[in-house]
């Protein structure tokens, strides 16, 4: 069953203003964060580069399934079968989400190949070692129970498959009374940190690979999507209520404080089922 958070989460998402948004600024296929080369750069074209960089960390030879937990409008999934070949299994909570990502999976001509499913990552809808890759890009926050997202990825997972993810965490020692701004615009009771994500990998049996740091492209996207909003404003007032724009642009700059004061933590973790 979904927690708390995931039910938030899915009420977010379902807003019609939080769709446009999430669809015409945050990045449009790929509602991520990026890596960023430039402060010009474009929020989708950073967002793919993280694809990009993730994929180019995958050591199989081959990727015939994958399972993308917390799919959004499915930009990776049809990254993963149009890099991999693979098919793809995407698990999102959002029926509003849901219904973006099979038309653009349609228009792709990918929807042979990806099966949109509305569930949670905590309760993956798949057989116990069925995937060579488990993947997730800025999902596993939403829920307070993210060690069982980790357990359930690695249960679905064959041996000798590849559970790539990141996440927006908080900083390994950061003081939880800090991080209150950023937790409200969530609803969150907390968010996950390096230690902890190794803590829950380890108990699920992962073996670490390695995580790549990006911390410092945190408080750079969510300032680029800050941008972005604010030269949108009059587009967005079209689309949303001032209540959530209120609230979407405060939280946005929360994140972008917290990160700049060294609160939070980013990057590329990467695990292996033995």
């Amino acid at each position: 069953m979904p927690t708390n958070s995931e039910d938030v989460a899915r009420a977010t998402y379902d807003n019609p203003g939080a769709d446009w948004f999430y669809s015409r600024i945050w990045g449009g296929q790929d509602i991520h964060l990026g890596l960023y080369r430039g402060p010009g750069e474009s929020i989708a074209a950073a967002s793919h580069r993280t694809m990009e960089r993730m994929a180019e960390q995958v050591t199989q030879e081959r990727i015939a399934r994958a399972v993308d937990l917390g799919s959004g409008y499915c930009g990776a999934a049809r990254f993963l079968h149009e890099r991999f070949g693979a098919d793809v299994l995407a698990v999102n909570v959002s029926g509003t989400q849901n219904e973006r990502a099979r038309s653009l999976n349609e228009t792709a001509g990918a929807s042979g190949a990806i099966t949109v499913v509305e569930g949670s990552y905590t309760g993956v809808p798949a057989a116990d070692a069925s995937f060579d890759l488990a993947w997730s890009q800025d999902a596993f926050l939403h829920s307070d129970e993210r060690e069982v997202a980790i357990a359930e990825a690695a249960r679905v997972l064959r041996p000798g498959g590849e559970l790539l993810f990141t996440d927006p965490m908080a900083a390994d020692g950061a003081p939880a009374d800090q991080l209150g701004p950023v937790l409200d615009r969530l609803h969150l009771p907390s968010l996950g940190s390096p230690a902890a994500y190794r803590a829950h990998a380890e108990a699920a049996g992962l073996e670490e690979v390695g995580f790549e740091d990006h911390t410092e492209q945190l408080a750079t996207h969510y300032g680029r999507v800050l941008q972005e909003s604010r030269e949108r404003l009059a587009e967005l007032r079209q689309a949303a209520d001032e209540d959530f724009l209120d609230h979407m642009m405060q939280g946005l700059a929360n994140w972008v404080d917290a990160g700049e004061g060294g609160l939070l933590a980013w990057g590329i973790f990467h695990f292996r089922k033995p």
